[in-house]
């Protein structure tokens, strides 16, 4: 039987690393896309160690808008095929629209959504020739919800949730499926980069990035469903985002935001 490969990015920590480590213990070949070297090597010894997985690494900052078609072309120059692509990549940044920084902003959109639909692009359309393949995107509950204090990357991931959407039905009857998995809060390393400190009690109720990773891989292995929303907490808070007046949303989800402290 021959080994399926699934591409990862944003592979050097978090959900991608989690991602990458249970990938490797059922067997898939893996190529990890990250910026950051020396973080993604170390994920790549990791799985190694734990397998007899084939992993290779590409640095590449998915910020950079000729990055997608660059990990395309390497893949297909190694006449490396994709059967799985994660879609994982993602930042957010905390604070007042008018007070964060554009430049950080406008990264975020480029590879929170540029760098992620072309990717889906670029490697759906040879998963279409083939007949068979999976893309899933990383969105986030905060795809359901307006996100005052953190506008940009709550409009970036309901973005994220609508393209999925609209790809799974595009793509019906291909062979070719797409997920959306919208995880709630996890621990990783995103609250540091966002520029903000979690409360102490909010933390605690965190799930991991390795509980979201196993959730997501069940979920690919099932083949279903478009919208994967881990845990029931997580579901009720979607729920909410579809039955509640916006405005009230939007106030709610400001004084939840507002509780925490920024990082200078």
């Amino acid at each position: 039987m021959q080994t399926k490969t699934a591409l990862i990015t944003g592979a050097s920590s978090g959900i991608g690393a989690a991602f990458a480590e249970i990938f490797a213990k059922n067997n898939y070949s893996l190529i990890l896309v990250a910026r950051r070297e020396k973080e993604l090597n170390n994920i790549k010894k990791k799985c190694e160690q734990q397998s007899n997985t084939k992993v290779m690494v590409i640095i590449k900052d998915l910020s950079n808008p000729k990055a997608p078609e660059e990990i395309y072309n390497e893949l297909k120059k190694e006449n490396i095929s994709i059967d799985i692509l994660i879609n994982n990549a993602g930042f957010g940044e905390y604070g007042s629209f008018y007070k964060t920084s554009w430049e950080k902003e406008a990264a975020m959109i480029q590879v929170n959504i540029t760098a992620l639909t072309a990717l889906a692009k670029l490697f759906g359309q040879d998963m279409i020739t083939r007949k068979s393949g999976t893309i899933m995107n990383v969105s986030s509950v905060a795809a359901f919800l307006p996100g005052p204090l953190m506008s940009v990357y709550y409009a970036t991931k309901a973005y994220v949730l609508s393209l999925s959407e609209a790809l799974a039905n595009d793509l019906e009857g291909t062979g070719v499926k797409v997920i959306a998995l919208c995880p709630g809060m996890t621990k990783t390393g995103f609250q540091d980069a966002a520029g903000f400190q979690e409360k102490a009690e909010n933390e605690e109720r965190m799930v991991t990035a390795e509980e979201v990773a196993a959730y997501g891989f069940r979920v690919i292995q099932k083949g279903k469903p478009v919208i994967a929303i881990p845990g029931i907490k997580n579901k009720i808070i979607a729920r909410m985002g579809w039955l509640l007046p916006r405005t009230l949303l939007g106030k709610i989800i400001r004084s939840v935001q507002s509780g925490r402290e920024k990082k200078e």
